[in-house]
């Protein structure tokens, strides 16, 4: 079974608290956007679950995330192995949810394979094991998500009539370094009011809490911004640690 695994963008992002745990309380809209990873698994009669992937190298020796996700189905059903193939074309420390969406993509063909008829309420409670937007990815549409980014509010949002682009401005800023330079704070406006306006008008209200210090830091972020208005967007921001803007059809 073949399965396109979407990534995700975030409109807006407010740090709104720290937790005793040390992650802090967001608030943000996740929204599906049409770049893709092509995920593959096919039924193994004899031997044990593999896992090969070609594209965009995936760093570090850890197990995959897709191997986690069929781990935590076998844990309830007796399924048997599979050959898990990946093409990975969603970059990877860009905050659009790649490997999330992965596994996700492997906990919903599995459930189809194998005929499980878990709900995806269930499916939702094995992603959250895995990572904190994972979840989205079964039920894959716009959210406004709170906690640590796993609290969902269904919200009615549709922006099939604009084209979305998200530009890699070729720097690199770890999550740490973000984090430090933001200050949590309740947020002035309410994101699910703010994404009823005319997208025209997100400009002025939809902000990314990360924006001020890293544009600080780096201010060829913030030309790139700028130079994304100059050329007709009618929306532009960080997205994660990419930038994205929106025009018209």
């Amino acid at each position: 079974m073949l399965s396109f695994a979407n990534a995700k963008i975030n409109l807006g992002l407010h740090v709104v608290g720290k937790r005793s745990d040390g992650y802090h309380d967001l608030e943000t809209i996740f929204y599906p956007v049409k770049i893709y990873d092509v995920v593959e698994i096919n039924p193994i009669q004899t031997g044990v679950t593999t896992f090969s992937s070609e594209g965009i190298s995936i760093p570090g020796d850890d197990i995959n995330l897709c191997e986690k996700a069929y781990r935590i189905v076998k844990q309830d059903f007796d399924i048997p192995a599979v050959a898990i193939n990946l093409i990975k074309r969603i970059p990877i420390g860009a905050g659009m949810g790649g490997g999330s969406a992965d596994a996700a993509s492997v906990l919903k063909m599995l459930n189809e394979t194998f005929n499980l008829q878990v709900t995806n309420a269930q499916l939702e409670v094995y992603a959250r094991l895995l990572g904190a937007d994972c979840p989205f990815f079964i039920e894959n549409k716009p959210v406004y998500a709170t906690g640590i980014g796993t609290d969902f509010e269904s919200i009615n949002l549709d922006l099939n009539a604009y084209y979305i682009v998200v530009i890699n401005p070729g720097i690199h800023v770890s999550t740490v370094e973000a984090y430090r330079g933001v200050e949590a704070r309740k947020s002035e406006f309410d994101l699910r009011t703010i994404v009823k306006l005319p997208v025209q008008e997100w400009k002025f209200y939809l902000k990314n809490d990360f924006e001020d210090s890293i544009f600080e830091q780096y201010p060829r972020i913030m030309e790139l911004k700028d130079a994304l208005y100059l050329s007709g967007a009618l929306y532009a921001s960080m997205s994660g640690f990419w930038i994205l803007c929106i025009w018209y059809i």
